[in-house]
């Protein structure tokens, strides 16, 4: 997969920051953990650990973080299925597929954010129903609540 340069990153940072389009700096980690140590000078702040740590498998980063996602899903954690979707679709852009960028952006947000997950899973051609909660997952992604009997966790139509 294409990743995108060091510029273009450091310039995605600086627009997330000028457009206030990451309040809580989720998707500003994903891209500041993609950069190498001299263009992570230029957008470190404090907000990020003083530690920093360089990705280079976005891939598998990425197949990882879909996993948690859609347990966050499952788990009907609102705020960490917000931030996983934010996220995902950051990965997605890192990885130069502004296609499923597009998907994510036009896929709606019910259900913890699963159609967006899902767009994000079947543009990479990745797994997104595995296991005994494909069928709960299915109906979140087609914007249903989980069960169809009702949900005692938060999910509704």
């Amino acid at each position: 997969m294409t990743i995108r340069t060091q510029e273009e990153i450091v310039t995605r940072v600086w627009a997330l920051r000028a457009n206030r389009g990451d309040v809580f700096g989720f998707r500003e980690e994903v891209l500041v953990e993609a950069l190498d140590l001299d263009h992570a000078r230029q957008v470190i702040t404090p907000r990020h650990p003083v530690e920093w740590a360089q990705r280079v498998d976005h891939e598998t980063y990425a197949r990882g973080y879909l996993d948690f996602a859609v347990g966050k899903i499952l788990d009907h954690r609102g705020n960490s299925a917000s931030r996983s979707v934010d996220k995902l679709s950051e990965l997605a852009w890192l990885l130069g597929r502004d296609d499923i960028v597009a998907a994510m952006d036009h896929a709606g947000y019910p259900m913890y954010g699963a159609p967006k997950v899902r767009a994000f899973a079947d543009g990479f051609g990745w797994p997104f129903l595995d296991g005994d909660d494909g069928l709960a997952l299915a109906r979140m992604a087609d914007g249903q609540q989980c069960d169809p009997q009702g949900c005692e966790r938060g999910c509704a139509d």
